[in-house]
């Protein structure tokens, strides 16, 4: 064996290790970021709990507290599964998805209604919302 080819198979074996450890590099990165997005959202999590958990001691919530701790609990749970969004998303597009049900004439000015145009009066609370377009007749 020469030198040449001694020297050529350490380099070799030391690009070889030098890639695994970037790439074991790169992994401890990923897995740190990760970490540290994960304790802000469950520092998030339980902020909101508490914040929630007080509603329901007050008896602020439209629930009986019982009922209340326990829909809270539930909500930091799934928090700390991953699991928990605030809905708005799957909110719109299961309202989007309504307006197709409807004629096509109709069904365009209810998805600009579930976009934001037009005016919206009401509450949930009260019954419900009332989202009004006013669209020229095309007559």
């Amino acid at each position: 064996m020469s030198i040449y080819t001694t020297r050529l198979t350490v380099c070799g074996r030391n690009k070889f290790i030098g890639k695994v450890a970037q790439r074991l590099a790169l992994a401890l990165f990923v897995v740190s970021t990760a970490l540290i997005a994960s304790a802000s959202e469950l520092s998030d999590a339980n902020a909101r709990y508490q914040t929630e958990r007080a509603v329901c001691q007050r008896g602020e919530s439209n629930q009986d507290r019982a009922t209340c701790l326990k829909e809270a609990g539930a909500a930091l749970h799934e928090a700390k599964m991953g699991r928990l969004s605030d809905g708005q998303n799957a909110y719109q597009q299961n309202a989007l998805i309504r307006c197709n049900a409807l004629p096509v004439e109709e069904a365009s000015a209810c998805r600009r209604r579930i976009s934001g145009e037009g005016s919206v009066s009401g509450s949930v609370r009260d019954g419900g919302l009332l989202r009004e377009l006013v669209v020229p007749d095309n007559k």
